[in-house]
């Protein structure tokens, strides 16, 4: 009788552990997926590429903001990959993407759906990562 429950957890326990996994290996791929994104829109932030200059010319702060919003995508990014700082970073793009979210709707015009996506990717780790608090 003890040979078959122990059996019995065993069992259960590789079928936890599977879906932890799994759940981990997904979680990894997102932040990876959208610290890529972030890196890129920072970089060309960083670049100085025209659409990029363009674009904050219009919001009219000046391009001081630019490095600003590029610093914090780009080491947002970065912490991201680094498992303590993940969820700051994701907190971090949450904020910068509903700032990017009005100024897209109030401003610049255009589409916020690009914010409105990329913000919700990164809540969705902040979330995945609320444990870290």
């Amino acid at each position: 009788m003890t040979a078959l429950f122990a059996a019995t957890a065993t069992v259960d326990r590789t079928k936890d552990v599977a879906r932890v996994s799994t759940g981990r290996v997904v979680l990894w791929v997102g932040q990876v997926l959208v610290a890529g994104m972030f890196l890129m829109a920072g970089g060309s932030k960083l670049a100085g590429t025209p659409e990029m200059v363009a674009m904050f010319n219009a919001v009219g702060i000046g391009q001081w903001f630019r490095y600003v919003t590029a610093t914090i995508e780009v080491g947002s990014a970065i912490a991201l990959l680094v498992p303590p700082l993940a969820l700051y970073g994701a907190l971090a793009l949450v904020a910068t993407m509903t700032g990017a979210v009005f100024t897209h709707v109030f401003i610049v015009g255009g589409s916020p759906l690009p914010a409105l996506v990329l913000g919700a990717l990164s809540a969705a780790i902040a979330w995945a990562r609320r444990d870290q608090l």
